[in-house]
């Protein structure tokens, strides 16, 4: 299905860009490998600023050391970003597995955080999220053919990734945000048939 045909059935979509952050840069990595990774810029805040002079609405950021390290790593330059724009809403996710780290971010001025691994690893910490901190929660799906991956897609689990979202969606989260591993850092684009595979199916 091509990306026309999402829109002709009256599928909106908003594109949000993405930063990358690995050590301070921003960074492309190729398919999760943090020693493939392409460095860009070495100031994420001027990147930031390029997409907010461009029209962004959004801005979604990755902490890819914290995702690794299980705690945020980046964080600086996360707060850095938010209090720069305070009007524009950001969401950050990597390294996101208490809820003193997501008290953290939202008390910067970040408006969603992003929880993966331990969403996976431990799916009752997002409805405990989600009760502590309503409207501020989006989960990530990251999968390899279908599983979902975790620690930084180190890990590729036994668990369908239709059927976490449709637990996540019922625990109350704001969004859902999946990647396909086998496609990211690829510039080869998205994976539309399999994406809309399961927007069809019911998930977010």
């Amino acid at each position: 299905m091509q990306l026309a045909a999402l829109f002709d059935q009256g599928i909106s979509m908003l594109i949000i860009p993405a930063i990358d952050l690995k050590d301070g840069a921003c960074v492309r990595l190729r398919q999760g490998r943090m020693e493939d990774s392409t460095v860009f810029s070495d100031d994420p805040v001027a990147m930031a600023a390029k997409w907010v002079d461009g029209g962004c609405r959004r801005l979604h950021l990755v902490d890819l050391n914290g995702a690794f390290e299980g705690q945020p790593v980046n964080g600086d330059v996360v707060t850095a970003i938010a209090r720069r724009y305070p009007n524009l809403p950001i969401q950050i996710g990597g390294g996101i597995r208490s809820l003193e780290t997501i008290e953290h971010y939202v008390k910067a001025g970040v408006s969603y955080v992003i929880i993966g691994t331990k969403a996976v690893k431990e799916p009752e910490f997002v409805a405990e999220a989600c009760r502590a901190f309503p409207g501020k929660v989006i989960v990530g799906l990251d999968a390899k053919d279908g599983f979902v991956a975790t620690d930084g897609w180190a890990e590729v689990s036994s668990v369908q990734v239709i059927d976490l979202a449709k637990r996540f969606e019922a625990d109350g989260v704001s969004a859902i945000v999946y990647t396909d591993i086998a496609k990211d850092g690829m510039m080869q684009g998205c994976n539309i048939p399999f994406t809309a595979a399961r927007r069809l199916r019911g998930s977010r």
